[in-house]
């Protein structure tokens, strides 16, 4: 009697256990990777930058001398590329978390050169834009465009560096870990830069 009573007692005991141990591994599973984090703070800061830079060019919109203007057609070919882009790095993510790495590997290739075309197109439209005489100083409205623009083409080029880290590591001997926290870190501020053009792009369309 005594003993059954302490076997049904120890068991409970053991289930306890058992139960705390998963509910310690879930609560885990939900704090937010330190990289993560300082990801998603930087992108916070980003689109606070951002925010400022368009809210200032609608309030010097109002200026007498302020020049409405067509934007480049090469900035229409940027886009898709960037919108490719985005669906490359998603892939390439499934693919690494599947272990699928000559997929990987391509898909990576595929997005850096992806995002090397949506620079060289960003910077024929700016050729176009001065071919027209549209050039930085000649207008307020020109300067805000080429500084917006151009600090989200400087962020790109952030991302494709980061790119180039995956490449050389997909393509490392000595690598043959599987984290998966670089290529969702690469991947979460490229679609984050694809994102934040498409909304820089339409903001340019409504109020130049």
């Amino acid at each position: 009697m005594i003993s059954s009573i302490s076997f049904r007692h120890g068991g409970e005991i053991e289930r306890a256990g058992i139960n705390d141990m998963s509910i310690v591994a879930m609560e885990q599973r939900k704090k937010i990777h330190p990289h993560k984090f300082t990801l998603w703070v930087g992108i916070g800061s980003l689109l606070m930058m951002f925010a400022g830079l368009t809210s200032a060019y609608i309030v010097k919109r109002n200026q007498a001398n302020w020049q409405s203007f067509d934007l480049p057609q090469f900035f229409w070919y940027s886009t898709v590329a960037i919108i490719v882009s985005s669906v490359t790095i998603y892939l390439a993510e499934k693919a690494f978390k599947q272990r699928e790495m000559k997929k990987y590997r391509s898909l990576v290739i595929t997005t850096l050169v992806l995002g090397v075309l949506f620079i060289v197109f960003q910077l024929l439209g700016f050729q176009q834009l001065w071919a027209k005489e549209i050039t930085l100083t000649k207008n307020v409205s020109y300067s805000f465009m080429y500084v917006i623009v151009g600090l989200h083409a400087a962020h790109v080029l952030g991302g494709l560096i980061a790119l180039l880290v995956l490449f050389a590591n997909a393509f490392s001997a000595k690598t043959r870990t599987y984290n998966s926290i670089p290529v969702e870190l690469v991947s979460t501020y490229w679609h984050f830069v694809d994102i934040l053009w498409i909304y820089l792009l339409i903001f340019l369309l409504m109020i130049r």
